[in-house]
């Protein structure tokens, strides 16, 4: 089985769950299958996607250069590697759909230009800005102070991690010293990991118990051990943590906070080559969007209206710089 064939299957999957649990007790706040003012609703992973499309807005498409208005295509680069609901694989297991792809799409529609994705690893999304294959990246990329150095972001939705747990647990996240003592599971390399690296520093130092942070290979392992009482929670991104809580139901959120950690909300933007003239134009898009509501009801739709944005903002402060 191939590795895109099986992830749509586990999609296919987890959808069937939401089907059969749709008439039940939800959770409208995080549950993608009955999000609030609906019933018995489901998400839709099939290759008819009813997306929602917008229209030219002329005095954004104003703003964008003349050479991409003349070629009129928006090429835009696309993480082959992102998760639900960001981007993933309908059941036909060709087309893309997600969160990004319908950011990315109304943002073209705004401008006046076909959108033209192409899928790639995530190093090679920042190579084909280098190179100006991409005249952006929608792909669930956060600002920060280094990639400020050679790229500019307009930013469209917030950066928010959220902890896991077995359904019922009984506890929430506020802080360290919720989890001190706790066995907490976390993508190696990733700021997540950084945050309960530093939180287990803050437990020791006021006398609590460290965390136990444990690593897995891949999600699925992260989802048995929650299950099996191994850990007690997974930190990961807010975005696919709803999703599993919704489709799977034997989850729950028990905490959330900024990508960012500390006093700093961490953002997702729309990401250009710096100085390449387009980062304005995804800005005057993106606020476009946010105004005609067409935003919000793609952010509703795949349940991510907690992480919605009033405005987009170009350059913003972002993540801190790594000690070298």
């Amino acid at each position: 089985m191939s590795v895109r064939r099986g992830a749509t299957l586990a999609v296919t999957l987890l959808a069937s769950t939401v089907l059969l649990t749709a008439c039940g007790a939800s959770d409208p706040a995080t549950d993608l299958a009955a999000p609030k003012g609906q019933k018995d609703t489901a998400v839709n992973i099939g290759p008819d996607q009813n997306r929602i499309r917008g229209e030219k807005a002329e005095a954004a498409a104003a703003l964008v250069p003349d050479a991409v208005r003349e070629r009129g295509t928006l090429r835009i680069g696309a993480g082959a590697d992102a998760v639900p609901p960001l981007g993933f694989y309908a059941t036909d297991d060709r087309t893309r759909i997600g969160s990004e792809i319908d950011i990315a799409t109304l943002v073209a529609d705004t401008l006046g230009l076909k959108p033209q994705f192409e899928e790639v690893s995530w190093e090679n999304l920042f190579v084909g800005l280098d190179s100006s294959r991409f005249d952006a990246v929608l792909s669930n990329v956060t600002v920060t102070e280094e990639r400020k150095d050679r790229y500019d972001f307009a930013t469209y939705r917030l950066d928010n991690i959220a902890f896991e747990a077995k359904k019922g647990s009984g506890w929430k996240v506020k802080g360290p010293a919720d989890v001190a003592g706790r066995t907490i599971a976390v993508s190696s390399g990733t700021n997540q990991e950084k945050i309960l690296v530093d939180w287990s520093e803050q437990n020791v130092e006021a006398g609590r118990k460290p965390v136990d942070i444990t690593y897995f290979q891949k999600d699925t392992d992260y989802y048995l051990a929650l299950q099996s009482g191994r850990i007690d929670a997974y930190l990961g991104p807010s975005p696919a943590a709803a999703y599993h809580v919704a489709t799977a139901g034997q989850s729950e959120i028990i905490g959330t906070l900024s990508g960012a950690g500390g006093d700093l909300q961490g953002k997702i933007a729309a990401t250009t080559r710096k100085g390449s003239g387009l980062v304005d134009a995804y800005a005057a898009a993106i606020d476009h969007i946010v105004r005609d509501g067409s935003y919000g009801k793609v952010l509703k739709r795949w349940g991510l209206s907690g992480e919605a944005v009033e405005k987009s903002e170009i350059n913003p402060p972002g993540l801190p710089r790594t000690e070298s």
